[in-house]
C-alpha cells in the first residue's frame, strides 16, 4: 500500500469513527462505501437489504470471491478522549466496524489496481445491521445472491484488542452462536407500604436472575461451553410503589446445539417455576428478539487462506485463538451461498503493549486488562491496523482467485 492509499484510508477511518450510525440507519456510510467503489470502476448496487453496498470487479471468468465488512455502530457514549471521537450522542463504533469499512475499502481498491494481474469476479460487500444479527438476513431476503454471482468462498475479519500484526484464526467453530431473549415476569401492584397486598415481580425477577447464574456452573457440563448474561432489568419507577411488571434481557452464547437447546430451555423452567413460586398471576412471557448461528470455518479453506495471511503479518504470527463467545452473522451468507467462510481476527491494539508475550496464554493475559470490544474506551490503533486489514483481505482474494 503506497501512502497516498494510507492517507485516504486513515482520514477515511477518522471520518467514520466520528460519524457512527446505528443499526440499519447506516445511509451515510453506505454512500461512502458506494462512492469509493464506483470511483474505482466496480459496478454497484446500493440499497441490498436496507443500507447495504455492494461492488462486483469483474476480470474475467475465474472463480468468484465474496469479501465482507459490517458499517453499523453501536449505542453507547464514548470515552476514549480521541481527536476524532463521535460526535454524535450516544452513537459509537464502539467495536470496530469502522476499522473494517476501511479494510475493506483499501482492498477494493487494491485488487482493482492490480485487475490485470488475476482473473475471476470480486464481490466487496458492505452489510448493515450486524449488531442486532439482522443484516445479512436482510441482503439474503432482498435477492443478494440473485443479483451477484454466487462464492467460491466468503471471506471476512473482525478487529479485536490483540497486537496489530497478529492474525487469529482456526477451523472449524470459531464465534459462538447468540441468543437474545426478552423474559417479562407479572404481579400484582400496590403500595410499597403493603407489599403483603402485592405481588412483587421485582423480587420475583431478582430470585429468577440468581437463579440463571447456576445454570452454566450446575447444568453445562466442564469441558463444555455456554455464557448467559442478564445485561438489562427494569421494573417500576418509583421507590413506593410495587410495579406490576419486570423485564430482563439476556445474552445467551453457546458453540454447541444440544447444550444451547439445554440452556434454553433451563431459562423457561426456572422463570416459570419462581413465578409459580412468587404466586404471579400469570406465567412469565418468553420472546426471542435475536438469533445469529455459530460461525464455523471450514477447514480446508482456512488451510488454503493461511499462507496468503502469513505472507501479510509473517511466519507464527497468525496464531490460533482458540473458540471465540462474541458473535457474528457472516456466516449466515456463506450458509446462503454453500460456500465455504474464512473469518479471523484482526489485531488492532497498540502492539508495545505486548513487549515480551511471545505465547498465545501470554498475549490473552494482556488482552484481559485492555478495553474490549463494545466498551466505550475500546479505540484501536488506526496504524498498522488499517494497513495490515486491508493487505489482509487483498492477499486472502488474491490467494483464491485465479493468476
Amino acid at each position: 500500500m503506497d501512502d497516498v492509499l494510507a492517507e485516504q484510508l486513515g482520514a477515511t477511518y477518522r471520518d467514520l469513527h466520528a460519524h457512527p450510525e446505528l443499526s440499519g440507519a447506516e445511509t451515510r456510510t453506505a454512500a461512502i462505501a458506494s462512492s469509493w467503489l464506483d470511483e474505482r470502476g466496480y459496478e454497484v448496487l446500493d440499497g441490498i437489504g436496507g443500507t447495504g453496498v455492494v461492488g462486483l470487479l469483474r476480470t474475467g471468468p475465474g472463480p468468484v470471491v465474496m469479501l465482507r465488512a459490517d458499517m453499523d455502530a453501536l449505542p453507547v457514549t464514548e470515552a476514549t478522549g480521541l481527536p476524532y471521537a463521535s460526535v454524535v450522542d450516544e452513537v459509537m463504533h464502539a467495536c470496530g466496524h469502522d476499522v473494517h469499512v476501511t479494510c475493506l475499502l483499501g482492498a477494493a481498491d487494491a485488487l482493482a489496481a492490480a485487475r490485470d494481474d488475476w482473473d475471476g469476479t470480486a464481490v466487496v460487500v458492505f452489510q448493515p445491521a450486524e449488531e442486532t444479527v439482522a443484516g445479512a438476513q436482510a441482503m439474503i431476503d432482498d435477492g443478494l445472491f440473485e443479483r451477484v454471482p454466487r462464492p467460491a468462498v466468503v471471506l471476512g475479519q473482525h478487529v479485536a484488542p490483540i497486537p496489530a500484526g497478529v492474525i487469529g484464526l482456526r477451523g472449524g467453530p470459531t464465534f459462538a452462536a447468540a441468543d437474545t431473549l426478552r423474559v417479562t415476569m407479572f404481579g400484582s401492584g400496590g403500595h410499597g407500604s403493603r407489599p403483603e397486598t402485592t405481588v412483587d415481580p421485582v423480587l420475583m425477577a431478582a430470585s429468577t436472575v440468581q437463579r440463571w447464574q447456576g445454570i452454566v456452573s450446575r447444568e453445562v457440563g466442564g469441558t463444555e461451553t455456554a455464557v448467559l448474561t442478564v445485561g438489562a432489568l427494569h421494573a417500576g419507577s418509583k421507590a413506593n410503589i410495587v410495579p406490576d411488571r419486570a423485564e430482563m434481557l439476556l445474552s445467551v452464547r453457546t458453540f454447541d446445539g444440544a447444550v444451547r437447546e439445554r440452556v434454553l430451555a433451563a431459562i423457561e423452567r426456572i422463570a416459570r417455576a419462581e413465578a409459580q413460586a412468587s404466586g404471579a398471576p400469570e406465567p412469565p412471557l418468553i420472546e426471542t428478539l435475536e438469533v445469529a448461528p455459530a460461525v464455523v470455518n471450514d477447514p480446508a479453506a482456512v488451510t488454503r487462506t493461511l499462507p496468503s495471511l502469513e505472507r501479510v503479518v509473517g511466519p507464527g504470527r497468525v496464531l490460533d485463538p482458540g473458540p471465540i463467545t462474541g458473535s457474528e452473522d457472516v456466516g449466515l451468507l456463506a450458509a446462503a451461498a454453500e460456500a465455504p467462510l474464512v473469518f479471523w481476527l484482526l489485531g488492532g491494539a497498540d502492539p508495545a503493549l505486548f513487549a515480551g508475550a511471545a505465547t498465545v496464554e501470554e498475549i490473552v493475559h494482556v488482552v484481559a486488562g485492555l478495553p474490549s470490544n463494545h466498551s466505550p474506551h475500546y479505540a484501536p490503533v488506526p496504524e498498522p491496523t488499517l494497513r495490515i486489514g486491508a493487505a489482509a483481505l487483498t492477499a486472502a482474494a488474491r490467494q483464491w482467485l485465479a493468476g
